[in-house]
């Protein structure tokens, strides 16, 4: 009997509990032995691999994290570390390995593959910016849990009639913060795909002041040119001329947290069980990702190193719905 390993690899993200649950289930059905690698590409390059069956996914598809663990592991990018890991592949006769993981875990797997490893990838990062998909496992739920902080800071901005600036995780991708800005309303929105000047975010806040409202908020991703860091830095030196007061709030890892919504368990459990048809189909060196509605497929060569960036059109829907 064939033996089938699954990891989990770099950031968490909630939908990654389903993934596993689905992959381990599937290919139990399919006919495989599966073992779960603790600890990411760490724990395979250490041998820590354990058998398991379908009572061990069970009551984890609600959960966040990631029951199998995560690290980002750098020596992988080192031949000495990919030669620990192809050994363990070897001395536990993994027939096809799943990483379940974002842009570093998947650069990783396409080295793997590279070398002979017979991996399969599955499109999981809350940054949604990986080739090859759609809509990667995370992201979803993470955009739901920076717009109910937009929601419940409106209250208080209002209440106040105070500017706050949420800035949300994302890298150099600002899809969290665009979706998160549009849905929650916000005043302005600024990403790393569109260079603003903190001068055009002040003079956006102050205009809400001016058609009436009674508060402005201002989403921003990490990853920009201008982060909350700097445009505090920015309003607290001109605030006399800016003539409001300005209050941040970082969510940082809170995105990574929490239960996975519906879409990222469904997303989770059909690209869990995509996978592992790759995997009878010996569809080596292949990201599972969903593009148009359905799961599908790309090399994982074609994705390795590669980021996908926010759709920037939607700035100008942005600008003017907050009109």
């Amino acid at each position: 009997m064939q033996r089938l390993a699954v990891l989990t690899s770099g950031g968490d993200a909630p939908g990654m509990n389903a993934a596993i649950r689905a992959v381990v289930r599937s290919a139990l059905a399919r006919g495989f032995d599966v073992v779960g690698v603790h600890g990411g590409y760490q724990g395979l390059a250490s041998g820590d691999l354990r058998p398991m069956d379908r009572r061990d996914v069970g009551g984890i598809i609600q959960l966040g994290g990631t029951r199998l663990g995560t690290t980002r592991y750098e020596p992988l990018k080192t031949v000495q570390g990919r030669e620990r890991a192809l050994t363990a592949l070897r001395e536990h006769e993994i027939a096809a390995l799943i990483v379940i993981g974002g842009n570093g875990s998947q650069s990783g797997a396409a080295a793997l593959h590279a070398e002979g490893a017979p991996v399969i990838g599955i499109a999981s990062t809350i940054d949604n910016d990986l080739e090859g998909t759609d809509i990667s496992i995370g992201a979803t739920t993470a955009i739901d849990v920076a717009l109910h902080a937009i929601d419940l800071l409106r209250v208080t901005a209002s209440s106040m009639k105070r500017a706050f600036l949420v800035e949300v995780m994302g890298r150099h991708c600002g899809y969290l913060a665009l979706m998160a800005g549009i849905a929650g309303g916000t005043e302005v929105i600024v990403i790393p795909e569109a260079d603003t000047e903190p001068a055009s975010v002040a003079q956006a806040l102050r205009a809400a002041y001016d058609r009436g409202k009674s508060h402005a908020i201002g989403v921003i991703s990490e990853g920009a040119k201008y982060n909350a860091d700097l445009l505090t830095q920015y309003f607290c030196t001109h605030r006399d001329r800016l003539g409001f007061d300005l209050r941040v709030t970082k969510l940082g890892h809170i995105q990574r947290g929490g239960a996975p919504g519906v879409f990222d368990r469904m997303l989770g459990t059909l690209l869990g069980a995509a996978a592992v048809d790759a995997a009878v189909e010996r569809r080596y060196g292949t990201l599972i990702g969903m593009r148009d509605g359905k799961p599908a497929s790309a090399p994982l060569a074609d994705v390795a190193g590669k980021t996908r960036p926010a759709d920037t059109r939607l700035l100008a829907l942005a600008h003017m719905l907050a009109m």
